[in-house]
């Protein structure tokens, strides 16, 4: 059975419907449990995974680079760097802060090294950098394809002006083109990408790959009023159950979960993959045991009345 895949953007890449996010490997996931989720996630057909050169720097005696590190070490010890797509950002580690050309450039020979491989196929710009023109970063990333560093280029974290900006000059000079964007966006957070910048994505052909699609987890249905959750996140977490849409959503959510005889995060993710524009919703596994729950989205198709109950539900 061959796994589904789905085209990202322009870009000519086919991914699975789920990636994978690396922001626990090295944090909440040591290097055993980390190398047993990327196993799992591979055997069941994944084939793209999300990472960030800054990852896990918030950590007492992190640096960043934690989450690329041991990606790097399990693409070199499983041989297998021609079978996965592998993402990363740059813009916010301590060593290479901002998108002046300098930064960007020394940020990705530093990401190449900690992955142990001579290319990224997909590289964000992490946070937008204003204080630098959308010329000269766009300039910038277009010699890294040239090179043979990065393949394809996307954007996270930037407004729809600058990200309209930067696709107008990519045109008018003929430089490489963002092919993705990595908006804050799910049940809980629309806002945060639906109307100009969904708008933008769109009219621009991007292929949209979600993070804290599952908002830090509360849409797993484990954060409950009573219920205490051992998590690093749990505060971000348990926050939406004070709000009326959160309590609303998880009302919604356990509904149709209820009827499908599906995990709740499944539920929440098949709503994120069938919004416009999105192409594979991020999550992260700490454990080989959270894995099936997010793989499952592959085999998910919400009907039109499950994802308005949904829709109206987070409004």
């Amino acid at each position: 059975m061959t796994s589904p895949r789905i085209p990202l953007g322009t870009s000519g890449l086919q991914v699975f419907p789920l990636a994978l996010g690396g922001n626990v490997f090295g944090w909440t996931a040591d290097q055993e449990q980390s190398f047993a989720v990327l196993d799992a996630y591979v055997a069941a057909g994944g084939n793209f995974i999300d990472t960030a050169d800054v990852y896990s720097a918030w950590v007492d005696g992190n640096r960043g680079g934690e989450s690329e590190t041991v990606i790097g070490d399990w693409l070199a010890s499983r041989g297998n760097r021609d079978d996965v797509l592998v993402a990363t950002k740059a813009g916010a580690h301590p060593d290479h802060r901002g998108l002046s050309a300098g930064a960007v450039k020394g940020a990705v020979d530093a990401s190449l090294t900690r992955l142990r491989t001579d290319r990224i196929d997909l590289f964000y710009t992490h946070f937008d950098d204003e204080s630098v023109p959308v010329e000269e970063i766009v300039t910038t990333l277009d010699q890294l394809v040239k090179d043979g560093k990065v393949r394809h280029i996307a954007a996270s974290n930037i407004s729809p002006e600058r990200l309209r900006a930067s696709l107008d000059f990519s045109e008018r000079e003929g430089l490489a083109r963002y092919v993705a964007l990595q908006p804050h966006y799910n049940l809980v957070s629309r806002d945060t990408y639906e109307g100009a910048l969904q708008d933008t994505a769109a009219a621009a052909g991007l292929a949209a790959v979600p993070y804290y699609a599952l908002a830090s987890g509360f849409l797993t249905g484990k954060y409950r009023p009573g219920t205490p959750v051992e998590s690093a996140r749990s505060a971000t977490a348990g926050g939406h159950l004070e709000s009326e849409r959160g309590r609303k959503v998880l009302a919604a959510l356990d509904r149709v979960a209820g009827e499908r005889g599906e995990e709740i995060a499944t539920v929440a993710l098949a709503w994120l993959a069938a919004q416009p524009t999105v192409a594979a919703p991020i999550a992260s596994a700490r454990t080989v045991e959270q894995l099936p729950a997010l793989l499952a989205v592959a085999g998910l198709r919400l009907t039109d009345e499950e994802i308005a109950l949904l829709t109206e539900a987070s409004a």
